[in-house]
C-alpha cells in the first residue's frame, strides 16, 4: 500500500521527519510530497525544499520524494496511485484543521483515506514558522532540523 505525505515544508523540520519515519514502518512506500502552499509566501523555492527533503530521506529506502507546484491533494494521491494521504497533527487546533481537510478530502474522493499520526511530545511546538523566527534572530536550532536544513536557513537569513 502507498501512502502520500504532503506538505510545503518550508523548512522540513525533525518534526516532520519523525511522522515520515513512522510513516515508513506502516505503509509499503511513502512518497513525500513537496507542494507550494499558495496561502503563505516561501522561504525556500520548491527545487530547494525537494533537496532538502531528499537529503534527509536517503536513509529510509521505502520513502522517496516529488515536487508538486500546485494541485489538491486528492489528485495528486490519485497520479501517484497512492490510497493513503498521511498528515501530522501537533495539538488540538492541528485537528480542527486537519479534520476539515480530510472531511473534504473524503467527500471529492470517497476511495482515499486520510491517517493523523500524532507528533511526538518533543515535536508538538515545532513549526516552520517558528523555526524561521528562531533562524533569523540566530537562536539554536539543535535537534530541532536536519544538519542540512539549518545550513541552508542559515546562509538564506
Amino acid at each position: 500500500m502507498r501512502a502520500i505525505f504532503p506538505g510545503s515544508f518550508d523548512p522540513l523540520t525533525n518534526g516532520h521527519l519523525d511522522l515520515i519515519k513512522r510513516a515508513s514502518e506502516l505503509w509499503d512506500e511513502v512518497i513525500v510530497v513537496v507542494a507550494t502552499n499558495t496561502a503563505k509566501k516561501p522561504l525556500f523555492t520548491l527545487e530547494e525544499k525537494i533537496r532538502l527533503v531528499n537529503a534527509a530521506i536517503t536513509d529510509i529506502p521505502n520513502v522517496s520524494a516529488v515536487d508538486i507546484p500546485a494541485d489538491l491533494t486528492i489528485n495528486v494521491a490519485r497520479k501517484l496511485k497512492a490510497q493513503v494521504i498521511v498528515r501530522g497533527v501537533r495539538n488540538g487546533q492541528d485537528f480542527e484543521y486537519e479534520q476539515g481537510i480530510a472531511a473534504m478530502n473524503k467527500r471529492l474522493a470517497p476511495d482515499l483515506e486520510t491517517i493523523l499520526l500524532i507528533a511526538r511530545p518533543e515535536y508538538t511546538l515545532l513549526s516552520s514558522s517558528l523555526i524561521k523566527e528562531v533562524a533569523r534572530f540566530n537562536g539554536k536550532l539543535d535537534g530541532l532540523v536536519p544538519p542540512a536544513v539549518e545550513k541552508a536557513l542559515r546562509k538564506k537569513l
